[in-house]
Parts: structure tokens; sequence; C-alpha cells
């Protein structure tokens, strides 16, 4: 399907651009063009990578002008970029706005203005029953990229993926639990029974892709992921690192955080389509015709959400073993005497 094809990734100069780098470059893909405002980030994937088929352009989502001059020629788009700290988007909730909402109508308009043939939208758990900016804004994110694809042919297709925590990626707390045990600090965990659903970078690029193999217009993708408790992932990665008895403090849960995360609300379990390992959840069709908003309705039959408490559970050797198959701390773990599983 890439053969010969350009993909563009906004925001490639973050974790899942790096993934998709190590997925794609050795495929006979022509060209991945990497979109970021990170000058820094950019010089040192040009230099760690070293290859041709890698393209760099400087731009923000924010500017359409940047979008316009990465966007001709493009076959296929990974819409990454955006603003997904919580404790900045609560104090700039416009920046949120900017980037997350407005910078995805930037992007998705020039899309189709330049014929890409797929887009597909990232988006995070975190858009589930928002209960803080970020979440708002990417749940806005949704809800513009549903309704960008309402009136499209078949000349472009944008659909969604919506994915938990991912392991180990930048700002997580798998690289941060590392760097407490190596310079001998306590562990700070919120609240020991909160639960996360736990996938790799690799399994977010595997959703990705079922996302533009399978996905139409308007669709949003789950991938079915286990989850684990917060305690549960600080004990294993004690164990795993040789110190069982590392000291843990429980600073309690933080302005913005859940106890548990949301992938699917009882509403879209409804209307889900159940993939085997994944959901996708059709696009809603109503028109314009506002009858079908105040006057018809429907009855919902039994459903629960899809969160990270109802999920499957990994037990302390699962998560283990998901530790030591995570490229982004093969590094990291080189320094500690690694602990039987």
């Amino acid at each position: 399907m890439f053969k010969d094809k350009v993909l563009l990734i906004t925001g490639g100069t973050g974790s899942f651009g790096n993934a998709v780098l190590r997925n794609f470059l050795d495929t006979d893909i022509k060209e991945i063009r990497i979109f970021s405002r990170d000058e820094l980030k950019q010089d040192d994937m040009r230099k760690k990578y070293n290859n041709e088929k890698l393209k760099f352009y400087i731009g923000d989502v924010r500017d359409v002008n940047s979008l316009e001059d990465a966007m001709r020629g493009v076959d296929f788009l990974f819409h990454a970029a955006a603003l997904k700290q919580v404790p900045s988007c609560e104090f700039y909730p416009m920046q949120a706005v900017q980037t997350n909402v407005v910078g995805t109508e930037n992007v998705l308009n020039v899309a189709i203005k330049h014929k890409v043939q797929k887009v597909i939208v990232l988006s995070t758990d975190k858009a589930v029953y928002p209960i803080n900016a970020m979440g708002i804004s990417k749940a806005m994110m949704e809800k513009v990229a549903v309704a960008k694809s309402r009136n499209l042919g078949d000349e472009t297709t944008i659909c969604c993926t919506r994915y938990g925590n991912v392991m180990a990626s930048r700002g997580s707390v798998i690289p941060l639990f590392i760097k407490q045990i190596r310079e001998d600090k306590e562990i700070t965990i919120t609240d020991p029974n909160m639960t996360r659903f736990m996938m790799s970078l690799d399994d977010a690029v595997d959703l990705v892709m079922f996302a533009f193999e399978h996905g139409e217009n308007g669709d949003i993708f789950v991938q079915k992921a286990p989850a684990a408790t917060i305690e549960l992932l600080a004990n294993s990665l004690k164990n795993l690192l040789g110190c069982p008895e590392h000291t843990v403090r429980i600073i309690g849960t933080r302005h913005g955080e859940k106890l548990y995360e949301t992938l699917l609300t009882r509403e879209e379990m409804v209307t889900a389509e159940d993939m085997g390992g994944y959901y996708r959840i059709p696009s809603d069709t109503r028109d314009l015709n506002y009858n079908k908003y105040f006057v018809e309705g429907e009855v919902i039959t039994e459903a629960q959400d899809y969160h990270s408490h109802n999920t499957r559970q990994v037990d302390k050797k699962e998560m283990m073993e998901m530790l030591l198959s995570l490229k982004e701390i093969e590094e990291d773990l080189k320094d500690f005497n690694i602990g039987e599983i």
C-alpha cells in the first residue's frame, strides 16, 4: 500500500513519529515527511536516521502556509501534532484549542485541498468523558474530523484512532520511575488503585495501520488493550530493575486526573463494531435534518463503557515482560541488574 507513496506525519518528532520511522524507513515507501516546529529535534532525527527517504519541514499546524508547503504531493497523512500535557493545557486552554482544534481543521482543510488519499487523526482516551482542557480539546478535534469527513467523496478519507496510555512515551511515568530509581529518589505515584491502559508505541502504530486499512470516512478506531494499576506498574518495574524494596511515596490524585481512563462511551458501545482486536465506531450519519436531533430517538440496549477498570488486567509477570519488550527503554535497562521474571 505504501510502495512509492509519500507519507506526512505532523508532530513527527514525537514518540509516535519515531515509532513510525522504525517500522517504515526500510520499506519501499518513497518518502516520509516530518512536519513539526522543533528544529532541534528535527536535526537530532536527521542525524540519527541518516536516510534519504526522510524529509523535514519546519512549520506549525496553526500556520496554513507552512502546511501548504508540506502537503504538496502527499498521498497519506498521520496527524499526530498536538498539545498533550494535561497541566500545561489546564493553564493555557486556548493554546490547546489553537493547536488541537483549529490546527486540526487547518490540517484537514489543506489535506482535502491537495487530495490526500487517507488521513488518520490521532486522539486519546482523555477525549472520552473529558474532565480537563486537553481532553476537551481532543474531543473537539474528533468532532472536527468527523464533521469534515461527512461530505467528502472518494478522493480523501478521514478517520480517527483513539488510544490510551502509551508505555515509555515521552512524558509518561515509566521513564520517570526509572529516573527516580537511578537517582535513588522515592518513586512518586498518585493513587495505587488508579488504572491505565497499557499499550506500546508499536501497538499505537498497529492501531493507526488498522485504521488505514479498514477505515471509512468518519470512523473512530480503538484497540482492545489490557490495563494495570499504577501500583502494579511501579512494583513490576522495581522487581525488574532488581530493587524491590525501593521506596514508594503516594502523592495523591493530581488536578485533571481520572481514577480510570475510558476508550469507549456507553453510547458508542451500542453502535461499535467488534473487529477482533479492535473496535470500530462508525460515523454518525445524521445530516442537517434537525428532527434526528430533537424529535427522533433510539432505544439504548444494555451497554457499558469500555474503560481501564473493566478491561483485562495484566499480572506482574506479564507487566515485566511488557516492560522488557519496550524498545524505548532498552538503553536505560542496561544500567541495571535485571531481575528474574
